[in-house]
């Protein structure tokens, strides 16, 4: 075969693969367009089925509000014809009891009159007394037009200007959530979740943050954050487990929320932070983040040590305190290489730690800079990153080792920076605590 030839046969497999390349992007792409005329479709539909839904109950409200109004104002005048029909049938009553009465009394004198002589005397005399009894010169008071209620109804015409101008603006149809999420970043056993606005115009007073699991058909999005921060870190996660996030905003002086983001799905394949059973003098809660110093051990506390070396260099390590009891200057929070150590406190060789007081201690040794005391609500931050891989010098060993990282820890609002010298490169590392005394209740994350 002539080098033509294979020139020309490289060439066309050269094609043929740029070819699939270019056909392949076109499929992803393609694949874009049919989630985002998905997305389109199925949200235009959920905003319509929403619209419908809450104007039919506004209306069934409305009519029923309606209908309630118009039975209590007929009530009323129900009420008012009643209250004002009675005393003028008592007082009908009363003039057609003095009709009859006048009848029988001119029946009786028409009587009179035309009987003979004989009678006439009795029958006049009888008839003058009867009618001196009737009294026939008092008449009943019947009340004037102007006395009595003309009942009628009135309006505030007012008030279907105001319904109207109202229905004119209730509701909204926005094509973007004014606020979406921006980052999902895995940490041990949780997610931190960071969101921003992508609407300027609008002015968020709150966020609110929800998540659930994904795949799960009878899963209900839970609140997870309300607040003005537009970061959380989401805690209590099962690794290799997908998790749906969304987010939405509540402006300045309003009372309802805007729609929710595009949910986001995340997952961590880091396993959470765990305090290892079995310490004397600590007791744990169930998913072991939680560590409570108690009193049932003897005057002597070892370290209360991580179950794994789960803390990697470029992570943030967290210990919340959630409850304080009296300090001592042995008590300690922090990092190390190792978890074989008998020492009672983290203030020790292959460590660096803190103490409640605020001392901040580096292979055993204490730094002349400190940071606030811990107490309860403080939570102190690791931050490690590796700054040296390779030896530093022979001759510094007695420094501490011939590698180094660099050390951030935080308390308060203050932090100290500085560089640990190991003896050998290190990637994960354990943490762990220690309290002379009882009533302490730390949260690892």
């Amino acid at each position: 075969m002539s080098v033509e030839v294979d020139v020309l046969l490289q060439e066309a497999k050269e094609s043929i693969e740029a070819a699939q390349n270019y056909r392949s992007e076109l499929q992803q792409r393609l694949h874009g367009l049919n989630q985002a005329r998905k997305q389109i479709r199925g949200s235009s539909g959920q905003a319509r089925e929403t619209l419908r839904k809450h104007f039919a109950e506004l209306q069934a409200a409305a009519t029923r509000l309606l209908a309630e109004r118009l039975a209590n104002l007929l009530t009323e005048v129900d009420t008012i014809e009643a209250d004002s029909i009675k005393p003028l049938d008592d007082c009908q009553s009363l003039i057609e009891h003095g009709v009859g009465q006048a009848d029988e009394l001119l029946r009786e004198g028409e009587a009179a009159l035309r009987c003979g002589l004989g009678e006439k005397e009795d029958k006049l005399g009888s008839f003058t007394k009867k009618a001196m009894h009737i009294q026939l010169d008092s008449l009943p008071e019947v009340p004037a037009l102007v006395d009595v209620p003309c009942v009628s109804a009135q309006f505030d015409d007012s008030l279907l200007s105001l319904l109207r101008d109202r229905v004119a603006r209730h509701g909204a149809v926005s094509s973007h959530p004014p606020v979406q999420i921006e980052e999902l970043q895995e940490r041990p056993g949780s997610i931190l979740v960071r969101w921003c606005k992508v609407d300027e115009d609008f002015a968020a007073a709150d966020y609110r943050l929800q998540y659930r699991r994904s795949g799960s058909g009878g899963s209900q999005y839970e609140d997870a954050y309300i607040g003005r921060e537009s970061e959380f870190l989401v805690l209590h996660l099962d690794p290799h487990t997908d998790y749906l996030f969304r987010v939405c905003a509540r402006g300045e002086g309003r009372t309802e929320w805007s729609p929710w983001s595009i949910p986001q799905t995340g997952y961590t394949t880091l396993a959470p932070h765990e305090w290892r059973s079995g310490t004397e003098g600590y007791i744990l809660s169930s998913r072991k983040n939680i560590a409570l110093r108690n009193d049932s051990s003897q005057s002597r506390c070892h370290v209360l040590y991580s179950k794994a070396p789960t803390y990697f260099c470029g992570q943030t390590l967290t210990f919340k305190i959630s409850a304080a009891g009296q300090m001592d200057r042995r008590d300690s929070l922090g990092v190390c290489i190792d978890s074989e150590s008998e020492e009672e406190s983290l203030q020790r060789d292959q460590a660096v730690c803190i103490s409640t007081n605020g001392a901040v201690f580096v292979n055993g040794k204490e730094m002349t800079n400190q940071l606030p005391a811990v107490t309860v609500g403080s939570a102190v931050t690791f931050d490690m990153e590796v700054v040296s891989l390779f030896p530093i010098s022979n001759n510094n060993t007695s420094e501490g080792g011939n590698f180094k990282l660099r050390v951030t820890i935080g308390s308060g609002n203050r932090e100290v920076v500085f560089d640990w010298l190991v003896d050998q490169p290190v990637d994960c590392l354990f943490f762990g605590c220690s309290f002379a005394h009882s009533g302490w209740k730390v949260l690892v994350f």
